[in-house]
C-alpha cells in the first residue's frame, strides 16, 4: 500500500527568516509560521481560538526567495512533506528530536502595500500582489551532497512599476468580491 507525506498550511511568519549558507553555496532558511483556528464556542457562545506553531525548512532557490521578500508577518501559502530531524544534546547528552515541513512550493499572498510588509514580487507576480515559486523537484534516492552548486546569483535590476488590472467587461459581477480563493 502507498502512503503520503504531504502538508498544506497558510499562516504569517512570526519572525523574519533565519538563512544559512553552506559551504557548498546552498542557502537553507528557517522560518516559523503561525496558522490560527477559530470557532464558536457551543456552550458559552464566545469565540475561541488556537494558534499552532510550524517550523518550516526552504532550501535551495526556494531559501533565496524567502529570504528575500518574506518578513515578519508576511502570509505565505506552503506545500511541503514532514521530516524528523534527530540529535544528541551536547549539554545534557539528551537525543532530541524536531519535526519540521521541508517545503517544495511557496506562494506568497497579501498585497505590496499590506502594511509595511514587503510581499509579492518574485519573477510570477501576477500584478494582483500574490507570487509563487515551486522548487525543482528532487529525487528521493540521490542525497544532499550530489547536488551541485547553485549558479551565483545575478544583479536583478529594480522592478518595473505595476501596470493597472486589466478593465473587465460589465458583466452583472462587478460587484463581487475579487477574493474568491479559487
Amino acid at each position: 500500500m502507498a502512503s503520503v507525506n504531504k502538508v498544506i498550511i497558510v499562516g504569517n511568519l512570526g519572525r523574519d527568516p533565519e538563512m544559512r549558507t553552506f559551504p557548498s553555496g546552498d542557502q537553507v532558511a528557517n522560518v516559523t509560521i503561525a496558522t490560527t483556528d477559530r470557532w464558536r464556542d457551543k456552550n458559552s457562545g464566545e469565540n475561541r481560538e488556537a494558534t499552532e506553531w510550524h517550523r518550516v525548512v526552504f532550501n535551495g532557490k526556494l531559501a533565496e526567495i524567502v529570504g528575500q521578500y518574506l518578513r515578519k508577518g508576511s502570509q505565505v501559502y506552503v506545500e511541503g512533506s514532514l521530516r524528523t530531524r534527530k540529535w544528541t544534546d551536547q549539554a545534557s547528552g539528551q537525543e532530541r528530536y524536531a519535526t519540521e515541513i521541508r517545503a517544495d512550493t511557496m506562494q506568497m499572498l497579501g498585497s505590496r502595500q499590506g502594511g509595511g510588509q514587503q510581499q509579492g514580487g518574485y519573477g510570477g507576480d501576477d500584478g494582483y500582489g500574490e507570487s509563487s515559486y515551486q522548487a525543482p523537484s528532487r529525487p528521493a534516492s540521490a542525497p544532499m551532497q550530489q547536488r551541485p552548486a547553485p549558479a551565483p546569483m545575478q544583479q536583478r535590476s529594480a522592478p518595473a512599476p505595476m501596470a493597472p488590472p486589466p478593465q473587465r467587461a460589465a458583466s452583472g459581477f462587478d460587484d463581487m468580491d475579487d477574493d474568491i480563493p479559487f
